[in-house]
C-alpha cells in the first residue's frame, strides 16, 4: 500500500485540530497515513526529505500550505518524486476552488480524495527561481493586498474587496512594457496590473483568472490599463466577479512567458507580498508535478 504522508500545522487551534482528526479517520479507512505536524520550515523540510518516492503528501490547510509544501519538494529535488494531495481548511483556499475541492467541510474534502484521479500540474516560476502555484500579480492587486490586512482579520475574504477598492481611489498604476512570449503589448499608458497564473482564484474567491486551468501548459495572463480613478475602482468591482477581462481596457490571454519592466512595483506571489522591483518575470513548467483533483462529477461548485 503506497504511504501517505499528512503535513499539519502543529500551532494550528482546536478547531483545526479536529478537521485534521475527521480528514484522518476517513483517509485512513483506505490509506495508510501517517500524520506529521511541523511548526516551521525547517520541520517540513525535514518531514518531506524522509517521505519515499512514490508517497502522497497530503496538505492539511490552505493555499500557504500547499504553496510551503511545493517550495520545500522544489528546494530538495523531490517534487517530481510524489503525488500531492489537498484537504482546504485555510482562509482563501484559491486553489482548492480551481480544482473544485470541498472548501467547507474537510470530511466531505477527504471523502473527495478517496476517489479522486490523479492528473499533472503546472508550475509557474519567476525570475527569481521562486515556484508559484496559484497566481502571480503585480500593481494594483499587490496594493489591495496591503490595504486589506487590516480589514482582512476582522472580516476575512471580505477584506480583500474593501482593500481592492481602497488600492482603486488610491494607487495610479505604473508606467511599463509587457513582454507575452517575447512581444511587446502595444503600449496603453498606466499599467494598473498584470496578473499571471495557473489558478484562477486569488483573496478569497476574486476570480482574477477565470478561464485558468493548471494543467493545460500555459499561463493564463491578465493585463489592464484601466488607469482613470473611476475605471480603476470600476475595474476593481468587476474583477469581483471575473467580469474584467470583457473591458476594452483589459487584454486577457495565454503564453508560456511574460515579462514586465518599468516603474518599481510591488508583488503579491500565491498571497505573500514581494518587495517593488523594476522587473519581473515568470515562465510556465508543464507537468511540474502530479496532484490528486476531484473527479469532474465530483468537483465542488465554484462560488464567488
Amino acid at each position: 500500500m503506497t504511504e501517505w504522508v499528512a503535513i499539519a500545522n502543529a500551532n494550528a487551534g482546536t478547531s483545526s485540530a479536529d478537521e485534521v482528526g475527521t480528514a484522518m479517520e476517513i483517509l485512513r479507512a483506505a490509506h495508510d497515513v501517517r500524520l506529521v505536524e511541523t511548526e516551521d520550515a525547517d520541520d517540513l523540510r525535514e518531514a518531506l526529505e524522509k517521505v519515499a518516492t512514490g508517497s502522497t503528501i497530503l496538505a492539511l490547510g490552505g493555499d500557504g500550505s500547499l504553496h510551503a509544501v511545493v517550495t520545500v519538494l522544489d528546494r530538495i529535488g523531490r517534487l517530481g518524486d510524489v503525488v500531492l494531495a489537498l484537504v482546504p481548511h485555510g482562509t482563501g483556499n484559491d486553489f482548492a476552488r480551481t480544482i473544485g475541492m470541498d472548501r467547507d467541510d474537510s470530511a466531505a474534502a477527504a471523502r473527495q480524495l478517496l476517489e479522486a484521479r490523479e492528473v499533472s500540474i503546472d508550475l509557474v516560476r519567476d525570475d527569481q527561481g521562486r515556484p508559484v502555484v496559484n497566481a502571480v500579480h503585480v500593481g494594483i492587486g499587490a496594493e489591495a493586498a496591503e490595504e486589506a490586512q487590516p480589514w482582512k482579520k476582522a472580516l476575512g475574504p471580505v477584506g480583500y474587496g474593501i482593500g481592492a477598492i481602497i488600492s482603486g481611489v488610491k494607487h495610479r498604476g505604473f508606467h511599463g512594457t509587457v513582454l507575452v512570449d517575447g512581444e511587446a503589448l502595444p503600449h496603453r499608458g498606466r499599467i494598473i496590473q498584470v496578473a499571471i497564473g495557473n489558478g484562477r482564484y486569488i483573496g478569497g474567491g476574486a476570480p482574477l483568472l477565470p478561464e485558468a486551468d493548471p494543467g493545460d501548459g500555459l499561463l493564463d495572463v491578465a493585463v489592464s490599463w484601466s488607469n482613470p480613478r473611476l475605471h480603476r475602482v470600476a475595474y476593481a468591482w468587476r474583477l469581483r466577479k471575473g467580469r474584467h477581462p470583457q473591458r476594452d481596457d483589459v487584454t486577457y490571454t495565454k503564453a508560456t512567458s511574460v515579462s514586465v519592466t518599468g516603474d518599481p512595483t510591488p508583488g503579491n506571489l500565491d498571497g505573500e507580498l514581494c518587495p517593488p522591483s523594476s522587473s519581473h518575470s515568470w515562465r510556465i513548467e508543464p507537468g511540474a508535478f502530479r496532484m490528486l483533483v476531484p473527479r469532474d462529477e465530483d468537483r465542488a461548485e465554484p462560488s464567488g
